[in-house]
């Protein structure tokens, strides 16, 4: 284990004190209050068009995949199969997807973009790649993939892990 830093003498706005310096050499710890950050600006961004991010991941996940079943949506997007319902109700009464029956079973739900969700779905991701630029102003852009690039190693980790496929 590393020893643990020295704190970091600055000031907050409020004149507090820096944080507390054994938590800053957690990497969970870190990685969550910079989660939140980017979260909360991403968030920001796509509210300001009427959406909530879950309702941005469906459109993007139906950009890249195509249609699916509602059933595989969910999955691919980590969401429980009854909230995203909930999410498709929304987006669907906008017009920015369609759910029809899928003709090899008639008990499943295709769901699709329409031509207005694919054109929210771009502007969205614009908007969402501006508010990363926003929320990683302080790195170069080989910080930013490199970052990238680690943080997708533990989500995949956490992906073959969670699925049992171990390599």
């Amino acid at each position: 284990m590393s020893e643990i830093p020295e704190p970091v003498s600055y000031a907050t706005a409020e004149g507090g004190a820096p944080r507390p310096p054994s938590l800053l050499a957690l990497p969970s710890y870190l990685a969550g209050h910079m989660a939140r950050i980017g979260h909360d600006v991403l968030v920001e961004a796509v509210g300001q068009h009427g959406l909530r991010l879950p309702h941005f991941a469906t459109l993007t996940a139906l950009a890249d995949f195509g249609p699916l079943p509602q059933h595989v949506l969910a999955d691919r997007l980590g969401f429980q199969r009854s909230h995203l319902g909930g999410y498709l109700d929304t987006i669907e009464e906008r017009g920015l997807v369609r759910r029809t029956r899928d003709r090899s079973d008639r008990r499943r739900q295709l769901v699709e973009l329409t031509s207005e969700g694919v054109q929210l779905q771009r502007l969205l991701w614009r908007v969402a790649q501006e508010s990363q630029e926003s929320f990683l102003g302080c790195f170069s852009p080989e910080e930013r993939d490199t970052l990238t690039t680690l943080l997708r190693r533990l989500l995949d980790a956490d992906d073959r892990e969670r699925l049992g496929n171990h390599r």
